[in-house]
């Protein structure tokens, strides 16, 4: 995957490279094409020493790079073609693209660099599974702008062609510059209007990104891996799961598109991937992973396992067939914790809350996390005959444990690692309790139901706690539509649950929603910081406020077009648009302390607003 990954961003960089060709010439266009492999060569250079990898995250924050990589080179070689273009010696004009442009692009990248501190210092799993983003980026913008005032003017000494002197101003007579200048002028005349109008467009951005955006926290991994849990009732022999297992494993045997084929009876596969959590022993629970040529030969085998799922081939346990998500790991999309301290409660509330997810027509398989009670038998102890037979509860519950699942007799250790060695009895078969024998001290066996009462009663398996507390959890998966808008939909249908919860009960929002809120909030405690730096390198560029004001002003502009393309492609909103909208901002801003000094520059030498 991150092979692919290598030759979309090599499409992109040679994509990038012949576009500069095409909109600036040949040698201009091929002076930006050579800055942008020493700017990546020099990244990478960095990115080895701190021992940051090259992955799919580091990749992603080259290709939101690149953008900006290329921009730099642009500024400045424009910059040297505009004064040749007036007369200018070739030296002379490269030194006035350093003098002109490093401090505003300087501090314009450490701008765009600013943006991405909240990720890259997060305390949360987006922090851990993206942090690289930010280091990444301040890799190479940084690098990008000292190629771009000392090495890319250097190039354009030597291969920038000679071009046709003309007087000053001539070169903005031309039919372009002229039809600019008029867009210009007439947003410089009807600036309240246009001012207006910019502010309408943004409030109306921001009313849709809330509202008809689909929300989303990570996207699907391209990964050919099919994962399949199979759960069956709680308190099942490892023999019934691994009976399904095998079940599964035939069919999946006979689909072409299988690579490979591995099963996990008992508990969770090993954690190869960061959002494939593994699952706790159980013995009702097995997990089968099926490896497909590709990705289009995954989804094959996910249709081909649902349809024999639809024809009710299983019905003995809860199969699901998903595959790997980026980001951190979210076990189900859709999730609520039922909180309280009664299971018999929590069970009516959970039950509850699976009908009204049920009746969402986008949720898949809502269903409790635990539910099933399971028989187990007690052994209600005689004080009085345990010692007449010269027993202990203690040496009982040890007999028990050696006859029915082992007993711990000692362990073997090797370095730092250590196995437990079980002894067991070697009788095999069910045992029923009223068939087993104890001994006592003297050698004589007794058996169990002389010992006390025996009796079946029914129990939860596990009692999951959050925070101390106990919960039970519904979860279902989504088809057709975003996580979080479907959970919101059920929250919101949910209210009049709510409301008549009991007294120290309450129902929570999990899954992907409370995953992305954790994300957000680990975010927007280091957003304080960000808008500090930025507004320390753009003060210490504009020295003004109000130039101050203007840049910060265009940050989030962005976000018209940013809206307008999300719905027409009717793409999410997710983490990874997150960080191209924070890029989109950073140039944005930076573009704008360009110009502004650039407008600047011109008033000191003279030139007329008009």
């Amino acid at each position: 995957a991150v092979d692919l990954f290598q030759i979309k961003f090599l499409v992109a960089v040679l994509v990038v490279m012949a576009v500069s060709i095409l909109a600036i010439g040949f040698r201009a266009g091929l002076v930006v094409g050579i800055a942008i492999p020493v700017t990546i060569g020099l990244t990478f250079l960095l990115m080895k020493i701190t021992g940051i990898n090259l992955d799919r995250i580091t990749l992603g924050a080259l290709i939101i790079a690149l953008g900006l990589l290329v921009d730099d080179a642009i500024i400045a070689i424009e910059m040297m073609i505009v004064k040749m273009e007036e007369g200018w010696e070739r030296v002379r004009a490269a030194s006035h693209a350093w003098s002109v442009t490093a401090a505003p692009m300087l501090f314009g990248t450490l701008v765009t660099v600013a943006g991405f501190v909240p990720i890259g210092f997060a305390q949360s799993g987006v922090g851990e599974y993206a942090g690289n983003i930010f280091w990444v980026m301040a890799f190479a913008l940084l690098v990008s702008w000292l190629v771009a005032v000392t090495f890319t003017p250097y190039l354009g000494v030597k291969l920038l062609p000679s071009y046709t002197q003309h007087q000053a101003g001539d070169i903005y007579q031309t039919r372009f510059y002229q039809y600019l200048r008029g867009v210009v002028n007439t947003c410089v005349r009807y600036r309240k209007t246009v001012v207006l109008s910019t502010l309408m467009l943004l409030i109306l951005s921001g009313v849709g990104m809330a509202t008809l955006v689909q929300k989303q926290f990570f996207p699907g991994s391209d990964r050919p891996e099919v994962l399949i849990d199979i759960n069956l009732p709680q308190g099942s022999a490892i023999g019934t799961t691994e009976a399904t297992v095998k079940r599964l494993e035939a069919i999946l045997e006979t689909l072409p598109e299988v690579k490979s084929l591995s099963s996990y009876i008992g508990a969770g596969a090993p954690r190869f991937f960061i959002s494939a959590n593994p699952e706790q022993p159980d013995p009702a629970f097995a997990k089968i992973i099926a490896i497909g040529h590709d990705a289009g030969a995954r989804d094959r085998i996910m249709a081909e396992m649902n349809r024999h799922l639809e024809a009710g081939e299983f019905p003995e346990a809860r199969v699901r067939v998903t595959r790997l998500l980026f980001g951190p790991p979210v076990i189900w999309p859709v999730s609520f914790r039922v909180l309280g301290p009664d299971t018999e409660v929590l069970r009516s509330i959970a039950h509850e809350v699976r009908n009204l997810m049920a009746a969402h027509p986008n949720t898949v398989m809502p269903h409790l996390e635990w539910d099933e009670r399971t028989p187990a038998y007690y052994l209600d102890m005689d004080p009085d005959r345990l010692r007449l037979m010269g027993l202990t509860p203690t040496e009982v519950a040890q007999q028990l444990a050696f006859q029915l699942n082992g007993f711990n007799v000692t362990d073997v250790r090797q370095d730092v690692r250590s196995v437990q060695v079980i002894a067991r009895s070697a009788r095999e078969g069910g045992l029923l309790p009223e068939a087993l024998e104890l001994k006592t001290a003297d050698g004589r066996k007794v058996a169990l139901s002389q010992l006390g009462e025996l009796s079946i009663r029914y129990e939860d398996p596990v009692i999951k706690r959050y925070n101390r507390e106990p919960f039970l959890a519904v979860h279902a998966d989504v088809q057709g539509a975003q996580p979080p808008d479907v959970t919101h939909a059920i929250w919101a249908d949910m209210q009049s649950l709510l409301a008549e919860l009991p007294p120290g009960y309450r129902i929570d929002i999990g899954g992907s929603v409370e995953q992305s809120g954790k994300a957000d909030s680990s975010i927007q405690k280091l957003q304080p910081l960000m808008l500090a730096l930025m507004l320390i390198f753009i003060m210490l560029q504009m020295r003004s406020f109000t130039g101050t004001f203007v840049v910060i002003a265009t940050a989030p502009l962005g976000l018209v077009g940013a809206v307008a393309a999300l719905l027409l492609f009717n793409q999410p909103f997710g983490f990874t648009a997150l960080l191209g909208l924070i890029g989109l901002s950073g140039i944005l801003m930076r573009n704008t302390m360009i110009l502004a000094q650039q407008v600047q520059d011109n008033f000191d030498s003279g030139m007329q607003a008009g």
